[in-house]
């Protein structure tokens, strides 16, 4: 029976994906930074662990009490709405600890025991921002497609591990606590000169074509753990697979 580590389970994409593996008979360890065993099944399956992934010592604790894992997957994130000019730097490193170097630390933390089973698989989970330019998201976008560009590069450094690495790359979901998570971080990011701007972005955001469903994400990351392919990204959501297409064919 396999074992996935899922960080950023207290919520959206990371609950569902924990809620999912444990459906498909897997061992799931569900991190989060405060636990919250009542949003998960009861289950000798599934294990609940403090995780803070911006905090090294709470990253080293958390892998030692997981022991072996099959699979990681770096979904714990952060997010930024706001003019770019109005963000502080601070708030742009504190963006940047959790989506991307708490991705990195994660990875670095876990590759030594699937190197030498050499086995495994890596699962990282980006945004749909990383496919197509979106407004007001600069920071944000620049923590996730810093993750795309790392996922590339050490898939190939891990190949003749034979330890796989992967992209979930989530469209857009309403339904996440994207807002709500960042809330605080957020205040004052909307200033009178963008208020304007802001209120038509937020306008086109509320009638979207399609949106993302946190069971297509949660989906997409079995994909993903599962495939023999070799494939790198896997879009979830049908707004995000048909960004990922218009890429590929050059359509807008």
């Amino acid at each position: 029976m396999k074992t996935v580590l899922i960080t950023g389970c207290s919520s959206g994409y990371g609950l569902a994906t924990a809620r999912h593996f444990h459906s498909l008979g897997w061992n799931v360890i569900a991190t989060m930074r405060t636990p919250r065993e009542d949003a998960l099944p009861r289950s000798p399956r599934m294990r609940v662990l403090p995780l803070d992934v911006s905090d090294p010592q709470s990253i080293a604790a958390a892998v030692e009490a997981s022991g072996p894992i099959d699979v990681l997957v770096n979904n714990a994130g952060i997010g930024l709405f706001g003019a770019f000019e109005a963000t502080a730097m601070s708030t742009v490193r504190e963006v940047f600890e959790t989506n991307t170097f708490g991705v990195m630390a994660m990875t670095q933390a876990v590759l030594p025991q699937l190197r030498a089973r050499r086995a495994g698989v890596v699962v990282n989970v980006t945004s749909s921002a990383t496919l197509a330019a979106m407004p007001l998201v600069a920071v944000y976008t620049a923590s996730k497609t810093a993750i795309e560009g790392f996922s590339a590069s050490l898939a190939f450094e891990l190949e003749s591990f034979n330890v796989k690495v992967k992209l979930i790359e989530p469209g857009y979901g309403p339904t996440t606590r994207f807002a709500s998570n960042g809330e605080t971080r957020m205040q004052g990011l909307i200033p009178p000169a963008y208020a304007q701007y802001a209120q038509d972005v937020f306008a086109s955001l509320t009638q979207p074509t399609a949106m993302t469903t946190e069971a297509d994400v949660a989906q997409a990351v079995w994909r993903a753990a599962n495939d023999a392919t070799g494939q790198l990204r896997f879009p979830a959501g049908a707004d995000a697979l048909r960004l990922a297409q218009a890429r590929v064919t050059g359509s807008n």
